[in-house]
């Protein structure tokens, strides 16, 4: 038995099929059966030839993702508690807008990076995610919301992304493949602590997706506060590193920054920041941070949000001011932790 196949991507389908004296188009008849016509059932795959119907269940096996629990926001933001086939649990999050619906994708179960403000690493790391668990979320949410379609995914939910790359580019293909669920790249977005290296490697691979940083402050002494990755990767490393990802994607990056109260929402840090972002020529998404039971953090008050923003504002630098969308649900920024047991 090879395994899940929605843990193989179509050139990888293609050339196996090839090997075993199959036709290479095989890989993308079935592709359109999983993805678009949404079967998992390879007797019911009607143009395949009857040799390769019957060597299909022999190697490979479909796998679903069990809803444990689902909680709904007052913004109508959703929460979806997954339970996987080792019990592990992950959560994924829709957000629904008039004209779009974003999923918000987990990559592993648990972090090991341990932000300070964030409780996915609270529980720690106990493994990444494969491929097909990936996909299944997106596939769960896709079936969940039809006759409407996702039209946005972002690898931000729990885990760090760039530390299970390789599954990750993975599930990244299947998803953007024109013959299977066919998520255009600029649709596509990929978040990252920092990981300085593994930028550079996303970098190289030219894929076209988008990169966002959890950046939170420009400051390296205060961000290994709030980050310790930044003791691995500094300031200087991991700009480096996203000046390269831009001048090989030719596109820019955006820098996420959490403001929290007296902490990293001065002026002097807006001042900061606004000094990096001219740098990279990058977006900035400000988030004001969602409170939680585990931490000493605030949110900022009005007019401190309203001095980082004009500040911002002095210096010509673009940014955005979210909305917390599920905070009521613990689905917002930095709160995601799957705490239910299985």
């Amino acid at each position: 038995m090879l395994g899940d196949i929605k843990g193989f991507t179509r050139e990888e389908l293609r050339r196996f099929f090839a090997e075993e004296g199959f036709a290479k188009f095989s890989s993308s008849q079935i592709f359109n059966w999983i993805y678009k016509k949404r079967v998992e059932d390879f007797s019911l795959m009607t143009n395949l030839s009857k040799s390769l119907r019957d060597f299909l269940p022999r190697n490979f096996y479909f796998s679903k993702l069990e809803l444990k629990d689902k909680a709904v926001s007052e913004d109508k933001t959703e929460k979806f508690l997954f339970k996987l086939k080792d019990s592990s649990l992950i959560e994924t999050v829709l957000i629904p807008e008039p004209k779009r619906n974003t999923l918000c994708l987990s990559t592993q179960v648990g972090c090991k990076f341990k932000c300070s403000f964030c409780v996915s690493g609270l529980s720690g790391f106990k493994r990444n995610l494969e491929v097909s668990e990936m996909v299944n979320q997106f596939l769960y949410l896709s079936d969940y919301l039809k006759p409407a379609k996702v039209t946005n995914a972002v690898f931000m939910g729990i885990g760090e992304p760039l530390d299970n790359l390789e599954n990750l580019i993975k599930a990244v293909k299947i998803i953007m493949d024109e013959q299977g669920i066919y998520l255009g790249k600029r649709k596509i977005c990929i978040s990252t602590a920092g990981l300085a290296s593994k930028i550079r490697n996303l970098a190289d691979l030219g894929l076209g997706v988008g990169l966002s940083v959890s950046l939170h402050c420009a400051d390296d002494q205060r961000r290994s506060r709030i980050m310790p990755i930044n003791k691995r990767y500094s300031l200087e490393e991991l700009t480096k590193a996203l000046l390269y990802f831009t001048k090989k994607e030719k596109k820019p990056v955006t820098l996420e920054y959490i403001l929290i109260k007296e902490l990293n929402s001065s002026r002097e840090d807006a001042v900061r920041l606004s000094r990096l972002a001219r740098k990279l020529n990058c977006k900035i998404n400000l988030i004001p941070y969602n409170p939680c039971e585990y931490f000493e953090w605030q949110a900022p008050d009005k007019s401190e949000i309203e001095g980082f923003t004009k500040a911002l504002k002095e210096k010509n630098t673009f940014f955005t001011l979210r909305k917390a969308r599920g905070r009521d649900i613990e689905a917002s920024c930095g709160q995601l932790r799957s705490r239910f047991e299985a």
